[in-house]
């Protein structure tokens, strides 16, 4: 028995004619196909590859869901390019149908000659049959000449419901790599990471599919060291906690932390859940644990990645190999200390996005750059950024710790040995006290030397910074107005040969001039940096160093039209230390106005240093009317490798911090100080000797 005919039905913007341009890969036609079965309230589609070895093999996939009435495949399936976005309506289980237009659907059918299919909706004791035979459609001139018979078959006898699709005769072969890539797509698609009340299970019978798919069901995030879980609402407002492997809370973000690059603005896109697993891959990490290093490692290059997902179905390639859409490993590189890579990492964005404000792409390659797109990718690298500096911060506290706890732990090293040694006969305690003090002496000379080696490479990093900011700047505008003005002379010299200078040349040679003195506090700075005489620890006078690199930096502060004011307390100020730890400190907040400077675009630039004396201390006092202290919490810009400005190493603001620090100071920092911009104060101890 048979029903009225039908045919594929195109809207206007559908191609009429079908081309093999239309034929997919097996992996994108399948997975189509399982986004139409999740659609139809399908909680099983399975899929099953008979000799696709070679052209010429046969694909069947079968779901359990609600199946299709002749109506439905007249005015439904076989209609390519009407979008249901317009009336979406959750299923009875509560799915958000994807809305697609069909092509999908339409090039995975074309993936061999002939496509059969069989479809039986809940509660009816008939199903229907079409068989597409694409050679009528490739001789046809248009779609509408080829008719489709929907038959209908009794069957009263067979129980259940659902769709069967029988593709056969596919027009190239399926290599193995091909099958493992569409057994991984067909895993990840309904988040195998979770346990929705949603669930959707695709199987792939291949052989192919047992190691991954035995990869996927172990589930190792139990053992990840820091799951990251973060969150936005409807109002666009985030949230975020890091659990460690145990389960115990680390660290918890409030919207103002998670959004300070935004100034606490709500983020424009879809409601979303991110969960973020890291872990150390170490053998002293996994030292007593039931889980395997090579066996995790093995799991995280089959499925790691951050992976997306738009109303529980995943959107590739998102999480893909080589699919690095977040720049996880690019902020690495730039700042590798307690950030992780896609290597040691796995991650899932679950967005409920029921008015579709995440548009995909026509060929199902990810999302159109949308803002909606763009602020959702904002809102998962900010997340990734906050944990990042928590985890910094801990560290830095941990080094904190660890050099404040070292003397005492030296002390009491040195009270145990002379413990022991007065245990020993009488005669051996003198030799062996000359012995300890020959040691104590070599020791001390080692711990010198490395501390000259520290400040050596704060210097040379300084001097680095120093060299990069100058070396920026001098490439841009300094450079062209050389150049311009050579022309300028060369030009104008040919054209008024017997013109008066003051007419025709001062003004370029003036500005040739003023660009070569900025040019030159290049060399005069780095060169002051790294001379070995500074770097000895003396008695230095604090006013003759401020001077000497307000100095030295002047040529370069006047060329930015920067105007620097000194207000240097009466009295003399002299620390115990070495003139390059107070430049290396000097020069690196100079560096942080300048480049605040340059990234805001500040007019009328003025620059403040001044220094106090209270209570046998000197405050030295670095503020501006920059931008200020915007984009960061003030307490991560001390963080090494944390910085808002492009190009920026993060760097120097901790070589301030941990100089400081050494020479027995503290630092702090106003936002918003007298001048309008960031005042950076540097408190130190002041030496009599």
């Amino acid at each position: 028995m048979s029903q009225p005919l039908a045919h594929f039905r195109f809207s206007s913007d559908i191609l009429r004619r079908l081309g093999e341009e239309l034929n997919p890969s097996i992996e994108h036609g399948i997975v189509e196909l399982a986004k139409n079965a999740y659609d139809a309230d399908a909680t099983e589609f399975t899929v099953k590859l008979i000799k696709v070895e070679k052209s010429g093999g046969t694909v069947v996939v079968t779901d359990n869901g609600d199946g299709m009435t002749p109506k439905d495949i007249r005015d439904g399936w076989l209609v390519i390019g009407q979008s249901r976005k317009g009336s979406i309506k959750r299923t009875p289980r509560g799915r958000i149908p994807a809305g697609y237009k069909g092509l999908g659907r339409l090039a995975a059918l074309r993936l061999g000659k002939t496509a059969t299919v069989l479809t039986r909706p809940k509660e009816s004791t008939f199903q229907s049959k079409v068989v597409i035979d694409w050679n009528a459609f490739d001789k046809a001139a248009l779609v509408e000449d080829v008719a489709l018979d929907i038959q209908l078959i009794n069957a009263r006898a067979k129980p259940g419901h659902g769709t069967e699709i029988t593709i056969e005769d596919l027009r190239s072969n399926v290599s193995k790599a091909e099958v493992r890539r569409l057994a991984r797509a067909l895993i990840l698609l309904a988040d195998p990471f979770g346990d929705s009340p949603k669930s959707f299970k695709p199987t792939l019978i291949a052989p192919e599919f047992e190691d991954i798919a035995r990869l996927v069901k172990t589930r190792y995030l139990v053992d990840a060291d820091y799951h990251l879980s973060a969150s936005l609402d409807a109002k666009g407002r985030a949230k975020a906690s890091v659990l460690d492997w145990k389960g115990n809370e680390l660290f918890k973000a409030t919207h103002k932390e998670l959004a300070v690059s935004r100034k606490g603005e709500p983020y424009e896109c879809p409601p979303v859940q991110f969960d973020f697993w890291a872990f150390l891959l170490s053998k002293e990490t996994f030292a007593g644990r039931t889980t395997k290093l090579q066996d995790l490692r093995a799991w995280l290059e089959e499925v790691g990645g951050v992976h997306l997902y738009q109303n529980d179905l995943r959107v590739s390639p998102y999480g893909n190999p080589g699919n690095d859409w977040l720049d996880i490993n690019l902020r690495r590189v730039q700042s590798p200390e307690e950030r992780p890579s896609t290597n040691n990492s796995i991650g899932k964005l679950m967005v409920l996005d029921e008015n579709f404000k995440l548009v995909q792409k026509t060929d199902r390659s990810g999302f159109i750059e949308t803002e909606a797109f763009k602020e959702l990718k904002e809102f998962a690298q900010n997340a990734l950024e906050w944990m990042a500096r928590e985890r910094i911060a801990v560290a830095n506290r941990r080094r904190e710790q660890q050099r404040q706890q070292a003397p005492t732990k030296v002390q009491r090293a040195r009270e145990d040995l002379e413990k022991a040694i007065k245990t020993a006969p009488k005669v051996a305690q003198q030799q062996l006290r000359r012995a300890v003090q020959a040691y104590d002496s070599q020791k001390e000379k080692e711990v010198v030397t490395l501390r000259k080696e520290v400040q050596l490479y704060r210097t040379l990093s300084t001097a680095g910074i120093t060299a990069a900011t100058f070396a920026h700047e001098s490439s841009g505008n300094p450079i062209k107005v050389i150049h311009q003005s050579i022309n300028t002379i060369k030009r104008r010299g040919k054209e008024q040969f017997e013109a008066k200078y003051e007419i025709s040349f001062s003004k370029p040679v003036e500005q040739i001039i003023k660009s070569v003195d900025t040019l030159g506090v290049l060399s005069t700075a780095t060169l002051s940096l790294i001379d070995h005489d500074k770097r000895r620890v003396t008695r230095v006078d604090l006013h003759k160093v401020i001077k000497s690199v307000l100095n030295t930096f002047d040529p370069f502060l006047k060329g930015r039209d920067i105007t620097a004011t000194v207000a240097l307390a009466p009295e003399a100020a002299y620390l115990r230390g070495s003139e390059a730890a107070i430049e290396s400190i000097l020069t690196n907040l100079l560096n942080n106005s300048v480049t605040a400077f340059e990234h805001a675009g500040t007019n009328n630039r003025a620059l403040r240093v001044a220094t106090e004396i209270e209570d046998g201390h000197v405050t030295i006092t670095v503020e501006d009317n920059g931008p200020g202290i915007v984009g960061i919490l003030k307490r991560d810009m001390w963080l090494p490798g944390i910085t808002t400005k492009p190009q920026g190493t993060g760097l120097g603001l901790t070589i301030v911090r941990d100089t400081v620090a050494d020479l027995g100071g503290d630092v702090d920092a106003i936002e918003h100080g007298d001048l309008g911009g960031a005042t950076l104060t540097v408190k130190l101890p002041l030496t009599n000797t």
